[in-house]
């Protein structure tokens, strides 16, 4: 099946999906797995799912199907560091923060963030390795006060395409 995807259109697709789903605030869907939250984005014969449970540390799965067939999936699992873990105030405050972050996701690593994006106070840093087709990353909130960095936000991902007999 991998040879029949179009990965400069599935990174197109996923860019689109992003920003119309967590980072755009997308509403949720009746969700297939009890317990999780869902986002969904359809577009013609593209379709793509995410799907996350729990707050502070939010382990979740992202999945792209065409035509009916999965093509590319993604799993990520992070989220506050342990100091901040019981602070919900600070922590709506990252992720409104993590949402303007991804709301950038480059086609060129359409996966979560930019590798670099700056806002106030707050640092989004995205170490990724591989390409649409086989990769793995690691992204990062930091938080500059009073001339102190402190990283508030850690997690991990890994994905890429999905190939069927």
């Amino acid at each position: 099946m991998t040879e029949e995807i179009n990965l400069k259109k599935l990174a197109e697709f996923l860019v689109r999906a992003k920003k119309a789903t967590y980072a755009g605030n997308g509403a949720e869907v009746q969700s297939q797995r009890p317990g999780y939250k869902e986002l969904e984005y359809v577009e013609g014969d593209w379709n793509y799912r995410d799907s996350y449970t729990q707050f502070f540390l939010a382990p979740g799965e992202e999945v792209v199907r065409f035509k009916g067939n999965v093509i590319w999936s993604m799993a990520y699992r992070g989220g506050m560091r342990e100091a901040h873990r019981e602070d919900e105030n600070f922590a709506h405050e990252v992720f409104k923060f993590l949402k303007k972050a991804l709301s950038n996701v480059p086609e060129n690593i359409p996966f979560r963030g930019p590798v670099t994006f700056h806002r106030g106070e707050f640092q989004y840093t995205n170490f990724v390795e591989g390409d649409i087709e086989d990769f793995s990353g690691i992204e990062m909130i930091t938080l500059k006060r009073e001339g102190e960095i402190e990283e508030v936000f850690r997690q991990r991902y890994i994905g890429g395409i999905a190939k069927g007999k």
